[in-house]
């Protein structure tokens, strides 16, 4: 999919490796305890680059991308001393999904996976993991974001950790109206401040429905309608119906004004706010570091609706970790994912090498002091929707993003969105 961001759901692209972490595992078969370097390295199993590595000789094997494993090597190897048990964060630079699914059929893949949350329909489908029980105290202690990102089907197939969403960023000496509450008051404001762009939002000749979800909805425009039982309804599907062309002609206007521009993309957005060159952004944390090295005077916000219609709601994505099917060790994989759903421990020794916005209330409540940008995120996204996990959003990316940029060049909204729903629909149906 046309993200185009630097996500912390999105993959590195780095060469397989693995850091194998141990303790003083047991000598049965199970029981692991074959990891001769205690806490040390070793390669990744003679894979050849962005292939998934040899299963480590460890009681519980973890794959992950490299941020996330360097993040999670030290705070696991502290848990396997404590529980007795050796265990292996093993990284996968590419397709860390298509790898997971095709080393868990032959039997050879990890324990768990530490990946986003809209994956779990296609994990599912494929048989690739397994539901999880989360200790009682999970709904109060998470937020309710996070539950609802790994629900799937009425069964909880994963334990959440993390959560991102997009927020308006504004520059305050760019405007007098750091959070606007409209896209018009948010328009009125930046022209004011003569800046050169309004706002730096990502669309590029091809699209990005990934930014551009929460317009979308605030003008009416959906994915999939729900069943009766809340979940996601494929048939009931909103890309060329009423709603979609009304946030198309809203879109249209925004392209007109030149509030919105194809060329602005996921390579120049963020810099053209640090550089002074847009009085607004909508970004996710991502953006922060570059934001901060700037120097910038800024606030944060939810990214506003259009005036008169409906509230904006941007996607929320999730990460969590997911016990796999056809693990070796599924035991020792369910008891990691009920320490970290019990405990904000390990995900707080995590968060120093990866600063993700966690969905654990109680470490909220710790980071907020040092960290309130992060924990500001994590907040606005209870105001977003769980990206949709069901396989059938794979068909949606590419052509309402591209329909979307061809509005915002001057695409007539009405036939544009109609012939996106169209594609989409056949991919589906098909």
């Amino acid at each position: 999919m046309q993200i185009r961001r630097q996500s912390f759901l999105a993959l590195s692209g780095v060469a397989a490796g693995t850091t194998l972490l141990a303790a003083c595992g047991g000598g049965d078969e199970t029981g692991g305890g074959g990891a001769s370097d205690a806490g040390g390295a070793s390669d990744a199993g003679g894979a050849e680059a962005g292939a998934a590595p040899a299963r480590a000789d460890a009681d519980l094997v973890i794959w992950t991308d490299e941020e996330k494993a360097v993040s999670l090597e030290e705070p696991a190897a502290t848990w396997g001393k404590a529980n007795d048990l050796t265990v292996a964060v093993q990284i996968v630079a590419d397709d860390l999904q298509g790898n997971f699914v095709t080393a868990n059929q032959a039997g050879n893949g990890p324990d768990m996976i530490l990946a986003a949350h809209d994956w779990i329909g296609n994990l599912v489908q494929n048989g690739s993991i397994s539901p999880v029980q989360l200790p009682g105290s999970a709904t109060e202690d998470i937020a309710p974001i996070g539950i609802e990102a790994v629900t799937y089907d009425g069964q909880t197939y994963g334990v959440p950790y993390a959560v991102e969403t997009l927020v308006l960023f504004a520059n305050k000496a760019l405007t007098d109206v750091p959070e606007p509450k409209t896209v018009e008051e948010m328009v009125e404001a930046a022209t004011a401040g003569g800046a050169d762009n309004v706002l730096a939002l990502p669309v590029g000749e091809q699209g990005d429905a990934y930014h551009m979800e929460a317009f979308y909805t605030s003008a009416g425009g959906y994915l999939f309608g729900k069943d009766s039982e809340g979940n996601l309804d494929p048939s009931d599907f909103g890309v060329g119906q009423e709603g979609s062309i009304t946030a198309g002609e809203k879109i249209k206007e925004l392209g007109e004004s030149g509030v919105l521009s194809t060329s602005i993309t996921g390579d120049n957005a963020i810099s053209l706010f640090t550089d002074g060159k847009a009085a607004y952004l909508v970004s996710g944390p991502w953006a922060l570091e570059d934001i901060r090295t700037a120097e910038i005077d800024y606030s944060m916000s939810a990214v506003p609706g259009f005036e008169g219609l409906d509230p904006a709601v941007p996607f929320a994505g999730v990460n969590a970790f997911y016990v796999a099917a056809g693990g070796k060790n599924p035991a020792f994989a369910q008891q990691f994912a009920t320490a970290v759903a019990s405990s904000p421990d390990i995900v707080e020794q995590m968060f120093p090498k990866n600063e993700l916005p966690p969905v654990n209330l109680e470490l909220q409540k710790k980071l907020a002091t040092d960290f309130p940008e992060i924990v500001k995120i994590a907040e606005l996204a209870a105001q977003g929707d769980p990206m949709p996990a069901i396989p059938e959003m794979a068909a949606i990316w590419q052509p309402l993003g591209q329909a979307q940029a061809n509005i915002v060049g001057g695409a007539d909204p009405e036939s544009t969105m109609v012939s996106a729903g169209e594609e989409i629909t056949s991919q589906i149906s098909g």
